[in-house]
């Protein structure tokens, strides 16, 4: 019978196989910087396996001279605690959603937009060419900058305990935990729905508790945090792409010489490029898995709740609050959306 636990090896089938870790070169020496690097994701989520290697490779790559140290599973803070934490220099590095980020520059979450990315080749296109650009050029415009190319959190699914989401109509009432990501929260909002911003540490312990019915995040999420235990449906919806940004203090970052910035950013892009192929082949392949576990998928037609968000107010009120000309970046890619 075929093996269908979510190990850590099954979360990376159909990825490249992972080289083993670098060995220091300069062993019983000390680092002449030691900094942190904290996540929100459990340990075995392809941010965190992708990041470890990158770390290693820097190690080796600066001769033992900067070692970045991993803290996954918001160790060291929630999500909004850290992120202040970067802000204020006592975590040097964060990996955090764009969704999220918004919370502090607003303009992060414009590709957050709902439905606005039909699929991958659309998302890469945009977040690697002028949305992404306008974008890290407003996070540079704070005490933090993003030190890679932005990571991949993946599309967003819905997930419920008590009823199937098969339409837009299904989601009213339905009391849903959103991150605190007003986008996310206005869109759900929009369609009637009873969003709930709650920290990804407290989201397992609310769906178990049925403060909420459901929740909704990419599948490799739903995979790792366990959350199947506690949900019985998985609606692709598809509603919102999400990233992740590696976000710098930039007084940290401007300690380091420039020679080992480039290798940062250089080793955080090569295992961004493996990231983003992990997710996407794992966006596939945890429909089996997550289905083994109990999980019932329901594919929806997009097409329809992207037409139920467009008859509010939803996209008129996003636009008017970022601007023209932040919003024709989006729709460069986009299509119209108002």
């Amino acid at each position: 019978m075929r093996d269908t636990r979510l190990s850590r090896r099954s979360l990376l089938v159909g990825a490249a196989a992972l080289p083993a870790f670098g060995i220091l070169t300069r062993r019983g020496q000390a680092a002449e910087f030691t900094y942190k690097l904290a996540t929100g994701q459990d340990p075995t989520h392809p941010v965190n396996v992708r990041a470890q290697e990158a770390l290693d490779r820097i190690r080796e790559a600066t001769n033992g001279r900067l070692e970045i140290k991993l803290f996954p599973a918001n160790q060291l803070g929630s999500d909004t605690d850290l992120l202040a934490q970067v802000r204020n220099g006592s975590v040097e590095f964060f990996n955090l959603a764009t969704s999220i980020l918004a919370t502090f520059v607003p303009a992060a979450s414009l590709p957050n937009t709902g439905f606005a990315f039909k699929d991958y080749d659309a998302v890469w296109a945009a977040m690697d060419g002028g949305l992404g650009t306008y974008v890290r050029s407003e996070i540079a415009r704070t005490p933090i900058l993003t030190v890679s190319k932005v990571w991949d959190n993946g599309f967003r699914q819905i997930t419920s305990s008590t009823r199937e989401i098969r339409t837009p109509e299904d989601l009213k009432g339905f009391k849903i935990r959103v991150p605190p990501a007003p986008m996310l929260t206005s869109l759900f909002k929009a369609l009637d729905a009873g969003a709930a911003p709650i920290n990804f540490n407290e989201l397992y312990s609310s769906l178990q508790t049925k403060v909420v019915e459901g929740q909704e995040n990419p599948l490799a999420i739903t995979a790792t945090a366990r959350l199947y235990e506690v949900q019985r449906f998985c609606s692709l919806t598809g509603h919102v792409w999400d990233g992740y940004w590696i976000l710098g203090n930039k007084r940290a970052w401007q300690r380091l010489p420039e020679e080992l910035r480039q290798v940062v950013s250089r080793e955080l892009d090569r295992s961004a490029t493996d990231q983003r192929a992990d997710v996407a082949k794992l966006s596939v392949s945890l429909r089996d898995g997550l289905t083994a576990k109990g999980l019932t998928f329901i594919d929806v037609d997009r097409a329809r709740f992207r037409e139920a968000l467009g008859r509010t107010s939803f996209y008129r009120d996003w636009k008017t609050k970022y601007g023209d000309a932040a919003w024709s970046h989006l729709e460069d890619v986009s299509g119209k959306l108002t």
